[in-house]
């Protein structure tokens, strides 16, 4: 008996403080399953296209600053227009956003300062994009 007392005295000094013994604890409740997301749609035809024209603003955005062009922040406000009007689904906002931000890097890496290069790269790549969103707005503008 005097065995049993101490260690029970033993338990209850080394159980934390205002802690329930193991057999009177309650499990967590469940919490209630969360609706499975709705399949995303599929991407239009010219999705590829779309985002080939977001690498190229987030080239342009880059070079534009680099070499202090007025207009540099048109491109991150188109960009966010473009976003606004072909985003419909946390995926595909996240798609146009990667292609931007890809095209920002890949010039950042390469352009420091600038220079006769990165000033013929930005008139290349405004042709480019120009000619892209043209043919977009061309086959499938409304």
């Amino acid at each position: 008996m005097r065995r049993a007392a101490l260690c029970l005295l033993g338990l209850l000094v080394t159980a934390p403080w205002g802690a329930a013994p193991a057999q009177q604890r309650t499990p967590p409740a469940a919490k209630p399953a969360e609706p499975a997301p709705a399949p995303e749609p599929p991407p239009p035809p010219y999705e590829p296209q779309l985002l080939k024209l977001a690498e190229i603003m987030g080239s342009l955005a880059y070079l534009r600053t680099l070499c202090g062009g007025k207009e540099a922040q048109d491109w991150r406000d188109r960009m966010a227009a473009l976003v606004e009007a072909e985003g419909r689904t946390p995926a595909r906002r996240e798609r146009l956003t990667s292609s931007y931000n890809r095209g920002f890097r890949a010039y950042s890496l390469t352009h420091r300062a600038c220079t006769d290069g990165s000033q013929e790269a930005s008139t290349r790549l405004a042709a480019e994009g120009e000619r892209l969103a043209r043919a977009l707005a061309g086959r499938y503008g409304g």
